[in-house]
């Protein structure tokens, strides 16, 4: 098979949902004229940037063969623990700095309790959800934090090129991924340990050291997302990040990542990003009701996976 043909094989998913892209913005455009306006464009780009750090994370743990249900109880404890050294008046910058570190390590706990029990990474970090969003609200008495420094909000949501910086922020961490990813050892790596995991093992590779860091890396990615929605809202509160963790596999099946490991589709995942954003924007300005939208999202989710897996069989039998 020429290297063309692997990889337009291998985009599969990403290619066909770009052309479902164009199709929404061609319906959406002819529906409502408010669509294709440059403040409806911004206003997607910012309500996603946060959605995309967390898929581009969890895209990464579905290749090494895992899964992450806790990224938006990490997003929510590693905002308040940022929150709490603000209103400590701790300098902007290291305050920042606890908040990454905070993700970091909520993440590598995920890895290493999944490492040394053995048991299922879907169990684990179900247990830790619950775990850190308890904490979250032990800490805070169910009370948000808010009236953090102007300053904070300047880093966290100031204005770049005209919008976010947020966006900024997702594009810059998306744009360090792709190397690290495909072009580095720890990617072939993490694929691999989602693709035969003994086979790595008896090469002499330490699988549980990469285990650990594509979980780290996963909650260093929802503490970055924690910075940019607390910066947006000016308030840290232990119910953000509810349920976002579905959004994020959501797309990350749909782009095309192998169900149960071993290749992870980057383009594919931040096309889906978008796409479910396209979606979302599409029907609030339409105004239609948010509980459709669940359905909707929920629909997709079902449709991705059953595609995801017929499309592996097919790769698998071929």
């Amino acid at each position: 098979m020429s290297p063309f043909k692997r990889w337009r094989r291998r985009q599969s998913a990403a290619l066909l949902l770009i052309a479902v892209c164009l199709g929404m913005m061609v319906f959406l455009s002819l529906e409502t004229q408010s669509f294709f306006s440059w403040k409806n464009v911004v206003n997607i780009l910012e309500a996603n940037s946060y959605r995309l750090l967390l898929a581009i994370g969890m895209m990464c743990v579905i290749a090494s063969g895992a899964i992450d249900l806790s990224v938006g109880s990490i997003l929510s404890l590693s905002a308040i623990i940022m929150a709490r050294a603000l209103k400590a008046e701790w300098p902007i910058w290291p305050a920042l700095g606890l908040g990454l570190l905070s993700g970091l390590v909520l993440g590598s706990i995920n890895g290493l309790c999944i490492h040394f029990t053995r048991i299922n990474a879907l169990i684990i970090t179900l247990a830790t959800s619950y775990l850190y969003r308890g904490l979250s609200l032990m800490i805070t008495q169910g009370i948000p934090i808010t009236k953090l420094p102007q300053a904070f909000r300047e880093i966290g949501c100031g204005d770049i090129f005209g919008m976010e910086s947020g966006v900024t922020m997702a594009l810059g961490a998306t744009l360090l991924l792709i190397p690290l990813f495909y072009y580095t050892k720890w990617g072939n790596y993490v694929m691999s340990l989602g693709g035969n995991p003994e086979a790595l093992k008896r090469s002499g590779v330490h699988t549980g050291l990469y285990r650990v860091s594509v979980f780290a890396l996963s909650g260093l990615f929802s503490a970055l997302s924690g910075i940019i929605v607390t910066a947006r809202l000016n308030s840290a509160e232990a119910n953000a990040g509810l349920n976002m963790e579905m959004d994020a596999i959501c797309a990350v099946i749909m782009g095309g990542t192998a169900l149960h490991g071993g290749y992870g589709n980057l383009l594919g995942t931040v096309v889906a990003v978008f796409l479910l954003g396209l979606i979302r924007n599409g029907l609030t300005i339409m105004s239609v009701s948010s509980y459709y939208q669940q359905f909707i999202t929920g629909a997709i989710l079902l449709c991705a996976v059953v595609v995801a897996e017929l499309r592996e069989r097919r790769f698998r039998v071929g």
